[in-house]
């Protein structure tokens, strides 16, 4: 299935791949020219004593044939180079569009690590398969044929240990390889395993070093090198048998055509020329099979990276909207009371309903607060009005307008999303805030700055603006991380904000200092916001209550205390 799959990859590229391998027969051709000019030359100044001076026209037409083969193993090299180029191109591009089409409902339950070893190493052990592999493949059956058809006129003895000899080549390959692709995939699964514990550690180096468990890490680290260490061991010891025994063939193979030649022409039964010819071009008849085992196992590692991408391409993106979109062209309607009607859905990977029968209204210019324990369904409902899932069952409305009926990136220019950990690249500072607007003025950049309170921080900043922040912003404590999330929400200026309470994981001065910057921000604007703690809600308009799932209050704080129902129980709990 796979080889299918990656033979469907290189249509892009048809017309590099049969340059490749038309190259290569032509070169092969050209040895078997070499060849027979070579022994034409050794026959005539041997056998019948011509000079230097007669023989200057062969020794000329056999440094072309030289450089043309050159050329021809040259053009070869590159036209396989564009193959795998192409083809890793494209198949990196559909990952990637495969992923963001699979969005944060897949990607979070993915290990970062894994799935950047498979976007990146894993499309690059491609390369071997596309540049070297494929082409020999059809390169080892063609040459040894045409050797064939020329010995056999010329000597059909010869031919005949050539025919029996050459099935044990690719016989002892696909016995040694069977065990060779079991230990490859072995190899990758376990880097897969190292990229992505790697990494993970990596991410949590600093809550690693405050919990003192960075050297316990360091020893697992360790633990699965070794493993990965170990597998490698494995895969080389398998590799340089199926060389020494490939070697090991071809030679002895090329020893019985050199000892039954060499016995014929001892009792005159053989002419020296056809001798002579066949016996060099025996090396090269064996080539390309042995090329072909060689190349085998470097093709290997491409097909074990291929079987995770498959993989990954294979699972199913979400849902698509059973609302027929309207063309992207289209702006998105202005921002009315949003409206949840009946909503379920489940992830692929869970057997029980995120949501399930939800439905609650969102008034326009209100702060709508969702609570409810961890797994209640809240981030859920945050990516269902991000487009990044699509309700399974029930509608999302916007005023009277289906949501599934507004363009995806027309509707996201109207949300300003502040989540608990922002992302930030490696990058400057002022690159992290034009996420949220491209075109934003120095100005701009500095009025959101000191909407969020960054003012004092960017003063203390060598290069302001322009100051790189490092990975995840390695140089930024978490509430500046924070207002660095805050201000891009200000620099976007949304109408609808969605917050995954972005102070929840401060201590409680930090908290205090945010939260001022929280309710400017949301001045004025529709907001939800995911609340994790009671005590930064009581100002909300309008209190949604989940559990498992479900809606089980809406109302306003106060309404919904006097009730003494769910959401007076989560004020009881949380409440010392």
């Amino acid at each position: 299935m796979f080889p299918k799959r990656l033979l469907a990859l290189a249509r892009s590229s048809n017309l590099a791949l049969s340059l490749t391998i038309l190259f290569g027969f032509l070169s092969g051709m050209l040895t078997i020219l070499q060849a027979w000019v070579f022994a034409l030359i050794i026959n005539d100044v041997f056998l019948n004593g011509f000079t230097r001076a007669q023989v200057w026209q062969p020794l000329l037409g056999l440094l072309l044939i030289v450089l043309v083969k050159a050329g021809m193993v040259w053009g070869s090299e590159v036209t396989a180079n564009m193959v795998a180029q192409r083809v890793k191109e494209d198949l990196r591009a559909r990952l990637v569009s495969h992923l963001a089409a699979l969005g944060p409902a897949y990607t979070q339950s993915e290990r970062t690590g894994e799935l950047s070893l498979s976007a990146i190493e894993g499309v690059e052990n491609l390369e071997a398969y596309f540049s070297q592999y494929l082409p020999q493949l059809v390169l080892a059956a063609s040459i040894p044929i045409s050797v064939l058809l020329i010995v056999f006129p010329l000597d059909p003895l010869s031919g005949l240990v050539f025919t029996l000899t050459a099935p044990l080549v690719p016989f002892f390959m696909i016995l040694i390889g069977r065990s060779s692709e079991s230990l490859t995939s072995r190899q990758f699964e376990t880097l897969r395993g190292l990229s992505a514990h790697f990494y993970d550690v990596l991410q949590g180096l600093t809550t690693l070093k405050a919990l003192n468990q960075s050297r316990s890490q360091a020893q697992v680290i360790a633990n699965v090198s070794d493993r990965y260490r170990d597998v490698t061991m494995q895969v080389l010891r398998v590799t340089f048998l199926s060389a020494l025994a490939l070697e090991l063939l071809t030679t002895l193979s090329t020893a019985i055509i050199a000892v039954e030649i060499g016995f014929r022409l001892l009792y005159r039964r053989m002419d020296f020329l056809p001798a002579f010819f066949i016996l060099v071009l025996a090396p090269d008849f064996y080539l390309p099979l042995r090329l072909l085992g060689l190349r085998f196992h470097a093709g290997m590692n491409g097909v074990s990276a291929a079987k995770r991408i498959f993989e990954i391409l294979d699972v199913p993106p979400p849902s698509a909207p059973r609302i027929t979109s309207a063309p992207e062209a289209q702006p998105a309607p202005p921002l009315q009371n949003i409206r949840l009607e009946a909503v379920s859905f489940t992830y692929p990977t869970r057997e029980t309903e995120a949501l399930s029968q939800v439905s609650f209204q969102i008034p326009v210019g209100k702060q709508t607060a969702l609570v409810g324990a961890s797994g209640a369904g809240k981030s859920t409902v945050a990516n269902l009005l991000m487009r990044f899932v699509e309700p399974q069952a029930g509608n999302i409305w916007v005023g009277e307008t289906p949501l599934a009926q507004i363009p995806a990136p027309a509707w996201r220019q109207q949300i300003g999303w502040v989540p608990q950990s922002p992302y930030l690249f490696s990058d400057t500072l002022a690159a992290n805030l034009k996420l949220a607007n491209p075109a934003a003025s120095p100005e701009e950049l500095l009025l959101a700055c000191e909407n969020a309170g960054l003012t004092d921080f960017l003063h203390t900043l060598p290069e302001g603006l322009q100051t790189r922040i490092g990975e995840r912003g390695a140089r930024l404590s978490g509430g500046q991380a924070q207002r660095v999330a805050l201000a891009r929400a200000f620099l976007k200026n949304a109408p609808l904000l969605v917050l995954d309470e972005p102070t929840s994981s401060l201590d409680p001065a930090l908290e205090a200092a945010l939260q001022a910057s929280v309710r400017r921000l949301m001045q004025g604007r529709t907001s939800l916001v995911i609340a994790h703690r009671l005590s930064t809600i009581y100002e909300a308009d309008q209190i949604v209550v989940l559990q498992a799932g479900r809606v089980q209050e809406v109302g306003a704080p106060l309404a919904l205390i006097a009730q003494k129902g769910a959401y007076s129980q989560l004020i009881a709990q949380t409440t010392p």
